[in-house]
């Protein structure tokens, strides 16, 4: 997880998390909930998060020797279109969370790479990028608005729910396309 591009945290912001009452004594727990405002361009190309929906937060801080190790499911909804047939798509998610944030200047910080754990600024914990890696990577990138939904014609472009059963395009050869011009010989 990448660290956050912030310099400094803004304790206000919604996916900002104080930690100030959670003691740094490993297996000290602190329960959040909390409603938050989702983000910007929290999805993908035909489906996504909208800006400024709300994003329930069910989460557990639990306070680990090098730092917080936060989990639990993040809930809201979904907007987009069908990759199939382009219908709009309305439905809710849930997913699970579960990511180590370490504090300043802990071993963790010597150990590994800085895109490898999360990084507290002093007792604040910025869980967007959590949320976003949470939530982005369990998108499908061709959703659908039913697993069997027909799609499209690919002639006409009409939803296939929409088409009689006995739909079809008269497909002719251009080699013997010439053919269907000449008179018909009526015996």
């Amino acid at each position: 997880m990448p660290k956050s591009p912030q310099s400094h945290l803004d304790p206000r912001q919604p996916l900002v998390v104080d930690t100030t009452k959670l003691p740094r004594q490993p297996g000290a727990t602190r329960a959040l909930k909390r409603m938050a405002e989702a983000p910007a361009d929290l999805g993908l190309e035909l489906i996504s998060v909208p800006e400024g929906s709300d994003l329930e937060l069910d989460l557990t801080l639990t306070s680990v020797s090098e730092g917080v190790y936060v989990s639990g499911t993040v809930r809201g909804s979904l907007q987009g279109e069908c990759g199939r047939c382009l219908n709009e798509i309305n439905e809710s998610f849930e997913v699970s969370l579960g990511e180590m944030f370490a504090y300043e200047d802990s071993t963790t910080e010597e150990t590994t790479d800085e895109d490898e754990v999360g990084r507290m600024q002093g007792d604040l914990i910025d869980l967007e990028p959590a949320v976003r890696d949470a939530v982005v990577l369990t998108l499908p990138p061709n959703p659908l608005c039913r697993p069997d939904c027909p799609g499209l014609c690919p002639d006409c472009g009409v939803h296939f729910d929409d088409l009689p059963a006995e739909h079809s395009h008269e497909e002719v050869d251009p080699r013997w396309a010439a053919l269907r011009n000449l008179p018909k010989n009526e015996e």
